[in-house]
């Protein structure tokens, strides 16, 4: 029998600051989340941005709502070195790539199986950015989700929200870490993903629409800026085939 969700009680919805009021005071600079890092070889802590930029907070799991979630595509055409170095095609939609060798991303031969430097992966990464507000929070932190991530997400959406006839952002969800090795005996850690409870019908519908507004704010969040900083051993893993669900 499955379990009976309950509901989150004392979930207070921020309220999000208009783009005007951003611009003036971003003028100059460029707004980011607070980006959450996925360890590579197997790790089973999350790393999360503290007060202190060089001390950055443990946690084994994190709970909140998700308020956004895309897919995303990211190209380098040189092994990667180091540094935020834009890629050389991107696509914040996983569906169009801008730069080269853009165009359409389902008939690009770097988005091929193959593609890969092992002859196995794909040239180009897709991932899935997902934005996840804890409680008591303003702001969204953020998860890039890597290729091997990718499918256990995609089943986490179709099968405990969208069969359940919920939304991303009327549920609480937890994420937590699991340690997983490839064909080829290389570990890494996969983000497994489960519902913690259900927000309230005036909550939800208030999360809704803060949904509304951090779309807006995230569509500037540049790859370069986030993936390009973050690549790792478990981006090169050819784990993933299926398509996801976008809501």
């Amino acid at each position: 029998m499955a379990k009976e969700l309950t509901v989150v009680k004392g979930i207070q919805v921020p309220q999000v600051l208009n783009q005007q009021d951003v611009m003036e005071e971003m003028d100059g600079m460029t707004f980011n989340f607070a980006l959450v890092k996925i360890p590579s070889g197997g790790g089973m802590s999350f790393e999360v941005p503290s007060d202190d930029p060089e001390s950055p907070d443990t946690e084994k799991e994190i709970e909140g709502v998700i308020v956004h979630h895309h897919p995303i595509n990211a190209y380098w055409a040189e092994e990667y070195t180091g540094g935020n170095e834009p890629p050389d095609c991107a696509s914040m939609d996983g569906k169009v790539g801008t730069g080269s060798p853009g165009g359409n991303c389902k008939t690009c031969p770097m988005n091929e199986w193959g593609s890969g430097s092992d002859g196995k992966g794909k040239a180009c990464q897709n991932r899935r950015r997902v934005y996840i507000l804890r409680k008591d929070e303003m702001f969204p932190l953020l998860i890039s989700l890597p290729p091997t991530s990718l499918q256990n997400f995609s089943n986490f959406i179709s099968r405990s929200i969208l069969q359940k006839a919920l939304r991303s952002y009327s549920v609480v969800s937890k994420v937590k870490l699991k340690k997983a090795k490839s064909s080829g005996g290389i570990e890494y850690s996969q983000a497994v993903w489960s519902v913690a409870g259900l927000l309230d019908e005036k909550t939800a519908a208030d999360m809704k629409q803060y949904s509304h507004d951090i779309k807006a704010l995230a569509s500037g969040v540049q790859i370069e800026d986030v993936e390009g900083a973050e690549q790792s051993d478990s981006d090169s893993l050819h784990g993933f085939s299926g398509t996801l669900v976008d809501e």
